[in-house]
């Protein structure tokens, strides 16, 4: 036993260098270009999965084993580290982080609890938009209502303590011996009715926390950057198939995947429904019912909650009108359907202006846009004797680097950068082609069969390692597998991104799952049951969204002439 405990605390070691030594056959012993990259994916794969390494580091091992090889050159490797996706990434995370800063995502948070109630199914079906501030209201609930018992408790022992003391011996006179039998009767009844209601109240924090945490992958996959397998898939696109016309933008990919995050999250509101509350409706929408002190108290909670924020301020204003404006300009960049601002203003093609251009606009103005009214905005309000030295000095803007290096995941840049190096690798050294050529016997099987067994594969996958490395070891090998049995790219590629992001079993599989775990509420099996059929959902609603209206968006019947010229 012993021994096993020495080996489980060495075993990342063990890992790290016995990696790379076991998978030496494969350069040494095959020698072919194709065989040396598969040596650099299936280390990486290795690293990522057990995590024996940080992401971002073994993001970066392309940078010295594609040269060490002869695969690509130093400076060509290092090219794919910072791309367009890249900034485009960092640009939506500098508006995030500036939304946070200011605290505007908990007052819109507060502001939706406020308007739809305190009812527990309520508050289920909108935790996508309170992710950041539902597990301190929980916690605060719990501590209140634990607080109430005990008043309560105390109260009628008060109130019965005296009656008891002075009926006690003409009970005992009248009824000798029966006494003890009827307060052991009624400490039972209580006990049990105590160990019902904490039963009840421990089932709805696992549905609560259990919502959070499916909220915040299912929403996510709504934007092009919510999350990171999105980004993942546009830069696979753009690097892969340089000609495809910007086919994944902001507004396509929202288009696409917003109804499917709709659709996820009814159903996901159901089954947690089913599962950690019931169906009785009555009891769930409060029909007809007066609510109760636990709900007055909770809704008092959020309350004082939401009014200790205060009023709106200059820069809370100021980052929602800039965070309105980026969404509106990326939905207005290219529309598809109608022809841009970016091509009749600028008067050139689409890819001259791309969605990463107008998020580092965004960004700039966050660093350039004070965070107090400017002077000449309120001089109508200063004394005219006010004397010069006590006129404030220029304000901070509305996000300093300070704030934006401290909060922003570098370690996700890198980790991107590091996918799109290994697909060029790929590419230069013929394995992609290969791998394609020997799925060729995959065209006797239907392209729904295909996408539906891929997504089960990804969403296996993913629960034991990144999403963004899942995603980046997939996409380049399906990109290929598609041109070799000659589907439209996107037909497995979008369907397969979205399951990369679909990890709802383990607490290791994203960081929201590991958040929530962390409270104590819930057990990995818990998390396991329910996500089991949490996956199946999004499998089925992703296979219903691609051969629905994902086929008439993107044209899946059809094998589009831009999948024929690979990046280069």
């Amino acid at each position: 036993m012993t021994f096993f405990k020495y080996l489980r605390s060495v075993k990342n070691e063990l890992i790290l260098f016995s990696a790379p030594f076991l998978l030496l056959p494969l350069p040494l012993v095959i020698g072919t270009s194709e065989a040396e990259c598969a040596y650099v994916i299936a280390l990486m794969a290795v690293y990522w999965c057990t995590e024996v390494l940080p992401l971002a580091v073994t993001a970066l091992l392309p940078t010295l084993l594609f040269p060490a090889f002869g695969i690509m050159k130093s400076k060509d490797v290092c090219m794919q580290y910072l791309k367009d996706t890249n900034l485009l990434f960092v640009g939506g995370l500098l508006v995030a982080v500036a939304v946070e800063h200011w605290n505007l995502h908990k007052r819109i948070a507060l502001r939706v609890l406020l308007f739809v109630g305190v009812r527990p199914a309520l508050n289920t079906a909108t935790t996508a938009m309170m992710v950041p501030i539902v597990q301190a209201v929980l916690q605060q609930l719990n501590d209140s209502e634990a607080e109430i018992p005990q008043i309560l408790s105390s109260e009628e022992q008060l109130q019965t303590s005296e009656p008891d003391s002075k009926q006690l011996p003409q009970t005992e006179k009248k009824s000798e011996g029966q006494g003890p039998l009827v307060v052991t009767f009624l400490d039972t009844t209580v006990e049990a009715a105590k160990h019902k209601d904490a039963v009840e109240k421990r089932r709805m924090c696992k549905g609560m926390t259990l919502c959070v945490c499916y909220a915040a992958s299912i929403g996510g996959t709504a934007t092009l950057t919510g999350t990171g397998p999105n980004l993942v898939l546009k830069g696979q696109m753009n690097q892969l198939f340089p000609q495809n016309g910007d086919v994944i933008n902001f507004a396509s990919w929202f288009g696409f995947a917003f109804p499917n995050m709709i659709l996820m999250l009814t159903l996901a509101w159901l089954w947690l429904q089913f599962v950690f509350i019931g169906f009785n409706f009555k009891k769930t929408w409060g029909c007809g019912d007066v609510k109760t002190e636990k709900e007055i108290a909770a809704y008092n909670v959020i309350r004082e909650e939401h009014r200790l924020l205060g009023s709106m301020s200059f820069g809370e204003i100021s980052v929602l009108g800039l965070f309105i404006l980026l969404v509106v300009m990326w939905f207005t960049r290219d529309p598809g359907f109608v022809g841009g601002w970016a091509t009749n203003i600028f008067n050139s093609e689409a890819e001259y202006v791309t969605d990463a251009t107008v998020a580092i606009f965004i960004a700039v103005l966050l660093f350039v846009l004070p965070s107090k009214p400017p002077q000449f905005c309120s001089w109508r309000t200063q004394s005219f004797d006010t004397a010069p030295h006590q006129i404030a000095g220029p304000t901070s803007p509305l996000l300093t680097w300070k704030v934006a290096q401290k909060k922003l995941p570098w370690g996700i840049v890198l980790l991107l950068g590091g996918g799109f190096a290994l697909a060029k690798g790929s590419e230069e050294s013929g394995l992609s082609k290969w791998m394609g050529d020997q799925m060729t016997p995959l065209q006797t099987i239907p392209p729904w069969a295909i996408a539906i067994i891929l997504c089960l594969l990804i969403a296996t996958f993913t629960e034991c390692t990144s999403n963004v490395a899942t995603a980046t070891l997939f996409l380049p090998v399906l990109a290929s597998m598609s041109q070799s049995i000659g589907i439209n790219p996107l037909y497995v590629m979008v369907p397969c991104t979205l399951s990369a992001s679909f990890a709802f079993m383990l607490p290791v599989a994203t960081p929201p799952n590991a958040i929530v775990f962390s409270y104590g509420y819930l057990k990995v099996a818990d998390m396991a049951r329910t996500g089991i059929v949490m996956n199946i959902i999004g499998i089925l609603c992703i296979t219903l969204a691609i051969n629905t209206w994902g086929k008439a968006m993107f044209d899946l019947d059809s094998f589009p002439p831009w999948a024929n010229v690979t990046g280069v």
